[in-house]
């Protein structure tokens, strides 16, 4: 009896854990719960961006017929880009509250809950990831103006900030990402555990297909594909060192493999691409070792706004390992 308690609960766990770390993220909360720069909640600040104000603190604004919660704090410096954090699947903008807090003592930095999430309202239909870039457009316009952005993306985040690069060369001039779910998501676990897998790997299999198909909050769609280039813009990957993902019966090994197989690939989103690892950290990188993740943030900005460390480009990405 005891035997089948703990196997039932260890397919629970197993099955939130895996849909959580491959696609989003909806365990634990911020020490700080409260949205960075929440003080002048709805005011604008002079800078337009064509007849619009750019936003400051928190507000909602207009996005198509629906409305998208905007947070951003801190103090625009010349040069430099505006840092967008994009937090993953379950999670709103109130999760990143911190190191916004953190990184806003240096430039301008905002955050926004996609529709579905946080206080945006819910999506009108089914989206899919190009949907969630016409967004990320509109929110960019509004926070940024005509100023380049570094985006530092969680999880979905980091996966919707990669394949949004490419296409917006022109405004995306660095990327963070942490833990990014991987861009063959579907197929790095469908290969792993077969169709006819029983107990929790089962509900593992069952639970990411799903997720994947839409059945999630956005209604978002995540799809399998290849890694396109954004050019040479210094791009920062991070990885998680707890491997969580091993705790599945039978097949975790092989998932964590296959995770981190998925980090690598998006080393190819550029030239210039580097690949870390928080060696104490699971799935939620920038809670569990927020100033690593700062650092990756504030590296890649200092290097978007041609710093001292932004030299040529490297000629094939770059491997580290960090702590």
């Amino acid at each position: 009896m005891k035997r089948t308690i703990r196997a039932t609960a260890v397919a629970a766990l197993c099955c939130a854990a895996l849909t959580a770390g491959l696609v989003g993220c909806e365990t634990d909360t911020q020490s700080d719960p409260e949205p960075a720069a929440s003080e002048g909640s709805g005011k604008t600040d002079s800078a337009d961006k064509g007849s619009e104000k750019l936003v400051t603190g928190t507000q909602k604004i207009p996005v198509g017929d629906q409305s998208v919660n905007v947070s951003c704090s801190g103090d625009a410096v010349d040069g430099r880009p505006v840092v967008v954090l994009m937090a993953g699947l379950g999670d709103g903008l109130d999760k990143l509250a911190g190191i916004q807090k953190t990184l806003s003592e240096n430039g301008r930095v905002c955050s926004y809950d996609r529709l579905g999430e946080g206080a945006s309202d819910k999506p009108a239909g089914p989206q899919t990831v190009a949907d969630s870039g016409e967004v990320l457009t509109a929110v960019i316009d509004r926070v940024a103006g005509d100023a380049p952005v570094v985006l530092a993306g969680h999880s979905l985040g980091g996966l919707i900030a990669a394949r949004y690069a490419p296409d917006h060369q022109d405004r995306v001039k660095g990327l963070v990402l942490m833990d990014a779910t991987s861009p063959t998501t579907t197929a790095d676990v469908t290969e792993v555990i077969p169709e006819s897998a029983t107990g929790p790997g089962a509900q593992v299999r069952a639970g990411v297909v799903a997720v994947n198909k839409g059945q999630n909050d956005e209604k978002l769609t995540v799809t399998d594909g290849e890694v396109r280039s954004a050019g040479d813009i210094p791009v920062e990957v991070i990885q998680h060192g707890v491997k969580y993902l091993a705790a599945v019966p039978e097949y975790g090994p092989d998932l964590e493999q296959g995770w981190a197989d998925g980090q690598r690939k998006w080393l190819k989103v550029s030239s210039n691409s580097t690949l870390r690892t928080a060696e104490k950290s699971d799935h939620e990188i920038y809670v569990k070792q927020p100033d690593l993740a700062v650092q990756a943030i504030e590296r890649v900005t200092e290097q978007a706004a041609g710093g001292a460390s932004a030299q040529s480009p490297q000629p094939t990405p770059t491997v580290e390992a960090g702590s």
